[in-house]
Formats: C-alpha cells, structure tokens, sequence
C-alpha cells in the first residue's frame, strides 16, 4: 500500500510539472483541438472488464465521450514505453491499424500518419504529433504520452479514406513494481464522417479493450525482453 501511495504521488507531481512547463511555455493550441476545461462532465465508470476499468465523460457541444481507461500490465514501464514508442509497429498488432508512418521523429516525440481499417465503414486517417515525458518513480521511469492533431504536417486527404480532424489523448505509465505497470489512456476523437455518436461511443469502448489486450499480448513477444531488463 505504501509502494502505490508514493507511486501516485510521484504520478501527481509528473503531471503537475508538466502543466506547469506548458502553461508557462505559452504555446498556441494545435488548429483543431479541443482542450478539456472546466465545461467538461464529471467521469463516470462505464465498463471494468478483464482488469481495465473504462470511464467517460461529456464535453460541452459535443455527442461524443471523452475516454478514460486504467489497467495493469505485466511488464515493467520502460517494456510498455518501448512498445507504444515504436508506431511503425502497429500495423502487426494496433486494432483496427492499416498503416502507420513515422514523419518526423526527435528526442521527445514524433509527427505519425495513421490509417484505420474500421469494420462496416471506409477507412478513416489522421497524422499526429507526439511528444513524451520520463521521470524517475519508487518502482521505476514513469512516462506521460502525448498527441494532438498534427494533419497540416501530413500527406493530403485520399479519395475514400475520411479525414479525422481531431484526436487527442495520452498514455500516463506508472508502474506499480519493477515487473508491473498501471497503465491510463486517455483518448478523445471525431470520427471523420457522418457516424451516429451512440454507435462512435459504443465502439470506441470496444476499442480500448482491444487495445490492452493487445498491449498485453506484445509485451510477451521476445523482442521487448531486453527492455524488462
């Protein structure tokens, strides 16, 4: 109990931090973001199943749920972080995941297309930038992903693929012990066409657990056994 109470303290403070350095930076705001404020509902719990607890909640003047998930996963921190660090990856074991370039990449982050292969509707695509934080924890780095819509940077729309113009979110990896890790994914998104919002909401929850399955499961792969080390 002691272990995780510091290990969430030291989460606070990480978080706190890097507010602190954005507001004091000054930046502009990506064109087509929507930043979450005080207008935002409270989170409500929607869904635990197989060890991942999903939240959602409500932004003003929109239909669509912002997403809050938290699960653990066998592996220590700097094994998930090389997971999620490598997109070009993704394509092999991302649901829904067509394609996914690196345009850029820097020390701290990188601008990605990606391409989606949703079921029942065209593809849909979006480029982002990335950006990630590390700080050192009582069990290990913690490490704080970002994106937020970066499409200016990317290659124009294509016929039959619909252009998402917003997505946004992170992934906050704290790990619980040195072989452990809680994992939070926060993700907001359009849908990049004419999708009613209860289906968008319904399936972006399918979604997430998709996805921690699938972090789960990579985990394994032998190619990440040196970053258990």
């Amino acid at each position: 109990m002691k272990d995780q109470c510091a290990s969430a303290r030291w989460s606070i403070v990480f978080l706190a931090l890097l507010l602190t350095t954005q507001l004091s930076a000054g930046g502009k705001k990506p064109s087509g973001t929507r930043i979450a404020d005080a207008s935002s509902t409270a989170w409500v719990e929607v869904a635990n199943t197989d060890g991942v607890d999903i939240y959602s909640r409500t932004r003003a003047g929109s239909p669509l749920k912002e997403f809050r998930s938290v699960g653990e996963i066998d592996a220590p921190s700097n094994a998930v972080f090389a997971i999620l660090n490598d997109p070009q990856a993704y394509p092999s074991f991302m649901p829904y995941c067509a394609e996914c370039r690196v345009l850029q990449r820097t020390k701290s982050g990188a601008v990605i297309y990606h391409r989606l292969d949703l079921p029942w509707v065209s593809d849909r695509d979006y480029t982002l930038r990335s950006t990630h934080s590390k700080v050192p924890g009582p069990n290990g780095p913690i490490y704080l992903i970002r994106w937020q819509p970066a499409n200016d940077l990317g290659p124009a729309p294509k016929p039959g693929v619909e252009r998402v113009e917003v997505c946004e979110g992170s992934w906050l990896l704290d790990p619980t012990s040195t072989r452990t890790t809680r994992a939070t994914y926060l993700i907001y998104s359009g849908t990049g066409g004419a999708i009613p919002a209860f289906i968008a909401n319904r399936e972006r929850q399918i979604a997430i657990r998709k996805v921690f399955d699938a972090l789960r499961a990579e985990v394994r792969k032998p190619k990440y056994a040196h970053a258990k080390r």
